[in-house]
């Protein structure tokens, strides 16, 4: 059986720091987390790769939204990975849908090519997918490491039962990943329920803006929903009290119970 890990969905280099300080083994760093994320800067990413000496994924997304690219979006693509590898990453996160929703194969399989021998995780866009199962298998027949899913719901606790049946079809072929909603609270019943080995969360807590004045009114995303005043960073000891419960053998509570990030 494969080692209990944590990864970290990092929207900043300071999160990275955070995760890797509180005992994950590995970061996903991405921007723009209120998108679903897209790919950091390059700046971010070599930053990164200077100060982390723990695992660095990339994520690899040209933008929000849906999961079928334009041929300019595939060829921003394309050149993420290439400079994700000039970077020294040690894997990188993408997934392409077709109009119908199933997976890409052709365009993956190149994006595939190009990234060896890097690790690679297909994201959630797995979770987009009509037959899960089917992706499943074409995923795996594309040669990927893992699947990152929170059972095609909207936290991973609501996904529970696909994720069990996907680690079970799985059968070890690849690596099955639940991410969205995982917390200290639910952690250990997530493990033990779906028998899944890699969990991926942010771990962050909100940290007021150090602004004095505020201009009232105006919001530089245009939704008010999103806080113009405060950023959500990783906090190294929310991620150590998830790894020590996470290797812990007590007992867990209903992960439908806790569902915040």
């Amino acid at each position: 059986m494969n080692p209990l890990l944590i990864e970290v969905c990092a929207a900043h280099v300071q999160s990275a720091l955070e995760a890797q300080k509180g005992g994950a083994k590995r970061v996903e760093l991405c921007d723009n987390l209120y998108e679903g994320g897209t790919t950091p800067s390059y700046a971010a990413i070599r930053l990164a790769r200077e100060k982390l000496n723990i695992g660095l994924n990339i994520m690899i997304r040209p933008r929000g939204g849906d999961f079928c690219y334009s041929d300019l979006e595939f060829e921003i693509i394309k050149e993420d990975i290439a400079v994700c590898k000039k970077l020294g990453a040690d894997g990188v996160v993408f997934g392409i849908l077709l109009p119908d929703g199933n997976i890409d194969l052709d365009r993956t399989k190149t994006l595939v090519d190009m990234a060896n021998p890097l690790n690679i995780t297909f994201h959630r866009a797995f979770d987009m997918t009509p037959d899960p199962f089917r992706a499943l298998e074409e995923i795996i027949g594309l040669g990927i490491h893992r699947i990152l899913t929170a059972g095609q719901q909207n936290t991973v606790p609501e996904g529970i039962d696909l994720i069990k049946k996907l680690v079970e079809n799985a059968k070890g072929r690849i690596i099955i990943m639940p991410g969205s909603g995982i917390n200290e609270a639910n952690i250990r019943q997530i493990r033990d329920s779906t028998g899944a080995t890699e969990f991926h969360l942010t771990g962050r807590n909100p940290v007021e803006s150090k602004m004095k004045f505020r201009k009232a009114g105006i919001f530089m995303g245009g939704f008010s929903q999103i806080p113009e005043y405060e950023i959500s960073i990783t906090d190294h000891q929310r991620i150590r009290e998830i790894v020590k419960k996470l290797n812990s053998k007590q007992e867990y509570q209903n992960p439908r119970q806790s569902i915040s990030h």
